[in-house]
């Protein structure tokens, strides 16, 4: 197909599937059955899957402020292409907490019109970073405990949760390589990078016992088949986390002990956030709830 400059090429709309505002997409969950599995608990599954899509969400934002920040240009259009992927996540999940509350709300107003009191991410995805050593520190943690529980939630007698598991864990997956090979790359650096890089690992700890955690939402959807019980993740989780730092010349024991307790206090699942998130959904919400009712 010919055109006289490159205008008329991003104008032309015969052909809508090339591009990302196209209605060529095909829907992922095509054919999945949609109804609640039997004995589960509406509220329940809905909170279940705004945990898991506030974690996509709120992280794929801090991605995108990384933009025009990363050390490379590939390295831009690699934290591009996870926010994006964290985002797409983080719809299907939203539109699944939707249908299964059956309040009429859609992904839009779940991610647009909730306080930071109704947000139920884990605090590791809102925190900020101090550089880009903190920034894939933290995606690789989170992506090595995700990923665990993507591949676990495969299984889920909720045949919808499990497809949209199933196609996570194909992102997932370079997700946490592409993340743990800067961590290998810095911390087996300079002394510089080394440094930053042990400082980020450290910085983590804090949040990272609140991944293990569970929820009594988390408990009884796991009983019913439906949900990952978040404790069972932790050996994998250790095993994996090890062999990175091991890998990146960071002694894991230097690091100071994730914990977790069932005495834990409440945390971003209860909706107990950080000043970060306000800050967060003030940048994000603003023009939603500038022109209410507004589409693009």
């Amino acid at each position: 197909m010919a055109f006289d400059d490159a205008y008329d090429a991003l104008t032309d709309h015969e052909d809508d599937a090339r591009w990302a505002y196209g209605t060529g997409f095909s829907d992922p969950l095509a054919g999945v059955p949609g109804d609640l599995p039997d004995g589960v608990d509406r509220e329940d599954l809905a909170a279940y899957c705004l945990m898991l899509g506030d974690d996509a969400l709120i992280l794929s934002h801090r991605l995108q402020q990384w933009i025009t920040r990363a050390p490379e240009l590939e390295d831009e259009l690699a934290l591009a292409n996870i926010g994006l992927d964290l985002l797409g996540q983080a719809r299907l999940l939203l539109t699944r907490a939707g249908a299964a509350e059956g309040r009429g709300r859609d992904e839009d107003a779940l991610a647009m019109r909730r306080e930071v009191a109704e947000f139920r991410n884990v605090r590791l995805a809102e925190r900020g970073d101090d550089d880009f050593a903190h920034l894939v520190a933290r995606l690789c943690a989170f992506s090595v405990w995700r990923l665990e529980l993507l591949q676990q939630l495969t299984g889920s007698r909720d045949p919808m949760l499990a497809a949209i598991a199933a196609k996570g864990v194909k992102e997932v997956t370079y997700h946490r390589d592409y993340a743990a090979q800067w961590v290998v790359r810095l911390g087996d650096g300079t002394g510089v990078s080394r440094q930053r890089m042990a400082a980020a690992v450290d910085a983590l700890t804090p949040v990272l016992g609140e991944l293990f955690q569970p929820h009594p939402v988390e408990t009884r959807l796991a009983a019913e088949g439906v949900a990952v019980d978040p404790a069972g993740l932790r050996a994998t989780f250790d095993d994996i986390w090890a062999y990175v730092l091991t890998t990146a010349t960071l002694d894991p024991a230097a690091a100071p002990a994730v914990t977790s307790s069932t005495g834990a206090p409440a945390g971003g699942r209860d909706g107990v956030h950080g000043p970060e998130l306000g800050e967060i959904l003030d940048e994000m919400q603003g023009l939603a709830r500038s022109v209410p009712g507004g589409a693009w």
